[in-house]
C-alpha cells in the first residue's frame, strides 16, 4: 500500500510558523514518539514525524493507543524549549487547545477534557502524550516530544478492542491528509512559540472556554482510587484543575489522574 502522506506536499503547505519544522513521513513504525525520543541527542531543530500506521502507539500512564491503518492521524512533533520540565506542566493542555481550535475551524465541534483529551459528543476523538528529555547541549533546555492521535474513521472491531465508545470524524477522513496535517503543524508551531514566551497563561482562557465539564460535578480518580469529588471551576495558569469540594477549593495536578463526570 502506498503511503497517503507526501513529504513534499506537506512542506509546501507550511506557513511562516510551520516552516520552522522539518517533516518526515513513514508508512509504518512502532511509535513516532519513541522514534524521536531515541534521536534527541542528534536533533538540532524541530521535526514532525508522521506514520500511516503505528503498531506500538502509547497513551498516558502506559496505556496502549489502538490504531488501524488509514483510520487515524498519528504523528509526533519534537520541539526544544528553554524551560524546565516543571514549566512545561501546562503544555498538554495548550496542545489540546490548538487541536480543538483547528478542528472547530474545519467544521468539527469538539470540547476538551482535563487534562489532555479532545472530545466529540462526549467521546474521545483525540489524545495527547508528551514525553520530555534533556537537551544534549544546553542544561537549561528541554525537548518535548508531542504525540497526537486523532481518530478519523474507527471501525466497529477497533472500538470493541478499545473497550469503550470513541468518536471519529468521517468529515476529516475525506479531507486531503497532507492538508489536514499542515493545518495542525502550522497551528502547533505558532502555539509552541507562544508557550515558550508566555507559558500556559496564554492559553488558559481559551482552554476554559472549551472545557466539556465546566461547572459540572466530577470525581478525580488515581488508579481506581477517588481522590476528590466536587464542582469544576476551571484551570489555572499552570494548567492545574480547580475543584470546589464540600470542604474547600482544591488544586489538582495532572500527573496520571483522570477526571470522571459524576453523572
Amino acid at each position: 500500500m502506498n503511503c497517503i502522506f507526501n513529504t513534499g506536499q506537506i512542506l509546501l503547505l507550511r506557513d511562516h510558523y510551520g516552516s520552522q519544522v522539518d517533516v518526515e513521513v513513514v508508512q509504518e513504525t512502532g511509535s513516532t514518539n519513541a522514534d524521536l525520543l531515541a534521536r534527541i541527542g542528534h536533533l538540532y531543530a524541530p521535526v514532525l514525524r508522521v506514520a500511516e500506521n503505528q503498531t506500538a502507539g502509547r497513551g498516558r500512564a502506559g496505556r496502549v493507543w489502538h490504531s488501524v491503518s488509514g483510520g487515524m492521524l498519528t504523528f509526533s512533533l519534537a520541539w526544544r524549549f528553554t524551560k524546565s520540565a516543571q514549566a512545561l506542566s501546562g503544555l498538554p493542555l495548550a496542545i489540546g487547545v490548538v487541536i480543538a481550535e483547528v478542528l472547530i475551524s474545519l467544521g468539527v465541534p469538539v470540547q476538551l477534557k482535563w487534562p489532555n483529551d479532545v472530545l466529540k459528543e462526549n467521546k474521545k476523538l483525540a489524545g495527547i502524550l508528551i514525553e520530555t528529555a534533556a537537551d544534549h547541549v544546553d542544561d537549561d533546555a528541554m525537548w518535548a516530544v508531542i504525540g497526537i492521535g486523532l481518530n478519523l474513521r474507527v471501525p466497529d472491531a477497533l472500538e470493541e478492542a478499545i473497550g469503550q465508545a470513541v468518536a471519529d470524524a468521517p468529515w476529516l477522513a475525506q479531507m486531503d491528509r497532507n492538508l489536514l496535517l499542515a493545518h495542525l503543524l502550522n497551528a502547533l508551531a505558532k502555539a509552541l512559540g507562544e508557550f515558550q514566551q508566555q507559558g500556559f497563561a496564554a492559553f488558559m482562557m481559551r482552554w476554559n472556554a472549551l472545557h466539556a465539564y465546566a461547572g459540572q460535578a466530577v470525581r478525580i480518580v488515581d488508579r481506581g482510587e477517588v481522590l476528590h469529588e466536587g464542582t469544576v471551576l476551571g484551570v489555572d495558569e499552570s494548567g492545574c484543575l480547580l475543584l470546589q469540594t464540600e470542604a474547600s477549593q482544591v488544586t489538582v495536578l495532572a500527573g496520571d489522574v483522570s477526571l470522571r463526570p459524576l453523572s
